[in-house]
């Protein structure tokens, strides 16, 4: 029997913990009249082929969101760094003005990263979304099937 995983949100772990996992001695064959236990398997590791695929592609995603939010903290330091190096403390006409403007030029792009990567969550979301509404929709036809075999 597999080794239950070391760290529970590893879609690879996980997979290698079902691909040894026999459960089809919980389901003795004269239990389940009419049904084939081993269609039964394959239909639930087709279930859980899927969710690892899923947890995959959110994985990714969100790596991929956490590597662009480092980037986006960085050119914000390293402006507010630019920002501050220039900061001119006295008043003078239009130094107001000009500090307004860095002001409103920091709060757009702020605005703006942050459309971007709720971009990015929604597609690393809209991924694995995907992935598991397919395998929904292919689980509901073998249900269907099934249910014919006994109507039928």
């Amino acid at each position: 029997m597999a080794k239950m995983p070391e760290f529970p949100f590893d879609p690879s772990q996980i997979a290698d913990f079902f691909k040894d996992y026999d459960l089809s001695k919980y389901f003795p064959q004269s239990s389940l009249p009419d049904i084939d236990p081993a269609a039964l398997m394959a239909a639930q590791k087709k279930n859980m082929d899927a969710l690892v695929e899923a947890n995959k592609a959110a994985a990714a995603g969100y790596q991929d969101l956490f590597k662009k939010q480092m980037a986006m903290f960085e050119e914000t330091l390293t402006a507010a760094q630019k920002q501050a190096e220039n900061l001119d403390t006295t008043v003078t006409p239009g130094s107001a003005e000009k500090q307004g403007e860095y002001v409103k030029a920091a709060f757009e792009k702020a605005v703006e990263n942050m459309t971007l990567l709720a971009q990015e969550a929604q597609k690393a979301n809209a991924s694995a979304f995907s992935t598991v509404s397919a395998r929904i929709e292919e689980n509901m036809k073998e249900m269907k099937d099934l249910a014919g075999k006994f109507t039928g």
